[in-house]
């Protein structure tokens, strides 16, 4: 008998159970994402933005700041990034066929 003859047969699906702690079941509100990363994982910052600040008076050529205040860090090995992007992908277009194609904000303004 080969070491492993049996293993395809004894394989079973896995049923993955979420549980969200009762202090997170709200979630938190996010409306903008930073993402970076390194050679061994990708780094997602939800954060939610804040009023615009002026330019700097002291800087020459300063920019208005818009000030984001992060609300989860989520990280995530290199390995897993595509089952992300697919899940992202596959409730994008189940969201869509129940409720209509998502608009971004300009879209709506060009179809006026």
């Amino acid at each position: 008998m080969e070491p492993h003859e049996h293993d395809d047969e004894e394989q079973h699906d896995v049923e993955y159970r979420f549980y969200v702690p009762t202090e997170q079941e709200g979630g938190v509100y996010a409306n903008t994402l930073g993402v970076w990363h390194t050679a061994y994982e990708f780094t997602l910052d939800f954060a939610a933005m804040q009023p615009v600040q002026p330019p700097d008076p002291d800087q020459e050529h300063g920019s208005p700041v818009v000030p984001c205040r992060v609300v989860s860090r989520v990280r995530i090995p290199v390995t897993l990034l595509f089952d992300v992007m697919r899940a992202l992908n596959d409730n994008l277009t189940a969201y869509e066929s129940g409720w209509g194609e998502i608009k971004r904000p300009e879209q709506e303004e060009q179809d006026e």
